[in-house]
C-alpha cells in the first residue's frame, strides 16, 4: 500500500495526517487525521467507478496524493480546532 505520512503543526497543536489506499480488495483510499495522538476524523474515498480502466493505478495515486494535499489544507484553515 502506497501512502503519505505528515505531521503539521497549527496554532501550538500537532496533527498528523495519514493517507494510504487500502487495496484493491478494499478498494478505497483512507485519511486518518490525529490531533495529539487522538483520531480526530477519518475520510474514505472509493475509487470502485474505475477499476476496470487501464490507469487505475495511476488515478488511485493521484486520489491519495489530493486527499492528503485536501486535508492539510482544511487543517491550516482551521477545519479541525
Amino acid at each position: 500500500m502506497s501512502g503519505y505520512n505528515t505531521r503539521v503543526e497549527y496554532r501550538g497543536d500537532a496533527y498528523i495526517i495519514q493517507t494510504q489506499d487500502k487495496g484493491l480488495a478494499a478498494q478505497y483510499v483512507e485519511s486518518l487525521i490525529y490531533k495529539a495522538g487522538r483520531l480526530l476524523a477519518s475520510k474514505r474515498t472509493f475509487y470502485t467507478a474505475f477499476m476496470n480502466l487501464p490507469d487505475v493505478r495511476e488515478r488511485i495515486e493521484r486520489m491519495i496524493e489530493d486527499q492528503h494535499k485536501t486535508i492539510l489544507g482544511q487543517i491550516v484553515e482551521g477545519g479541525y480546532d
